[in-house]
């Protein structure tokens, strides 16, 4: 086969969730109503943040950026994928599949990091609390932030690449409603074992070692928890850990059973569903658990929706 036969195909057809047109109704309100509950969740969870000069702490920090990065993430794919709903034509172009393919890895590995970031966060708070101001300054926090949106950028730029180089040259018909790595694989005219075998070893460094980072991190605070005398400071500590750790099982379930699995086990149907949870709910959710099991993030929202205190900006 020629060079030029890999150049054919110009353009992607995304099936999306259903070809059944009173299921694409159903599911264009469904994912719309997500979609704006995500959207309104974390950047009123941004605002908030921002306001109310209680939370200008690390942690908060960190949430806010976290917050950013849902939304961004779920901006990528669900507004394509509600148009498509309602379209008879749901193509996108091989340059916007491959733009689409970067945000979603770019901003992928950045929440994976931030939820390690996060962790070592809670890790010298709870158990160094006397070298907490010491350790996890703004210019640290920043940094941190700033290192994580980096690494994402850079993770991004080099799978996408060779994944945007495979030949395309037959079917350009993705089975999924975005434009994803193991759907765009298996679309290939040419063998993708090399490809697939790079592709799981970034996503496993990425996934299992920040999850060996954040396991290791909840180690020792369970045990500075477990050794506190303080029954209100075991209390709040457990609160604060469990919405992290319920966010973080949330994330990594549905990221190692979509990435990490053999690729012989592959089932575009089921990776359907499993992508939705981490594209639209998850992001949706993120907000819910940290503000439903935070007593600071409550009373913060208490304050500004009864107006009791004049928002401070920093």
């Amino acid at each position: 086969m020629t060079k030029t036969n890999y150049t054919l195909v110009t353009e992607f057809i995304l099936l999306g969730l259903t070809e059944t047109l009173e299921l694409q109704i159903i599911f264009f309100v469904l994912f719309f109503v997500i979609y704006t509950l995500t959207v309104c969740g974390n950047v009123g969870m941004i605002l908030l943040i921002k306001i109310d000069s209680r939370l200008h702490t690390p942690m908060y920090f960190f949430l806010a950026n976290l917050s950013f990065v849902d939304v961004c993430c779920t901006s990528n794919t669900t507004p394509k994928m509600l148009v498509d709903l309602l379209s008879e034509k749901k193509t996108i172009s091989f340059a916007g599949c491959f733009l689409q393919l970067y945000f979603f890895i770019a901003l992928a590995t950045t929440e994976c990091i931030l939820f390690g970031l996060m962790a070592y966060d809670r890790y010298v708070a709870i158990c160094n609390p006397l070298l907490y101001p010491l350790v996890m300054t703004r210019t640290v926090c920043l940094k941190m932030a700033a290192g994580a949106f980096a690494a994402g950028l850079l993770n991004s730029m080099v799978n996408t690449s060779y994944v945007s180089s495979l030949p395309f040259c037959s079917s350009n018909v993705i089975q999924h409603f975005f434009c994803d790595s193991p759907p765009l694989f298996k679309l290939s005219c040419s063998d993708t074992r090399l490809n697939e075998s790079i592709f799981s070893t970034f996503a496993g460094v990425n996934l299992v070692g920040v999850l060996l980072v954040i396991l290791t991190s909840y180690c020792y605070i369970l045990y500075s928890i477990f050794r506190m005398h303080s029954g209100e400071g075991r209390h709040k500590a457990f609160s604060t850990c469990a919405s992290h750790l319920t966010a973080i099982f949330l994330f990594y379930s549905t990221s190692i059973y979509t990435y990490l699995r053999p690729t012989s086990s592959y089932s575009l149907g089921q990776d359907k569903v499993v992508s939705v949870f981490y594209t639209a709910v998850i992001p949706m959710l993120n907000p819910l658990v940290y503000s439903l099991r935070n007593k600071d993030v409550k009373k913060a929202l208490y304050s500004v929706m009864t107006r009791k205190r004049i928002p401070v900006f920093l």
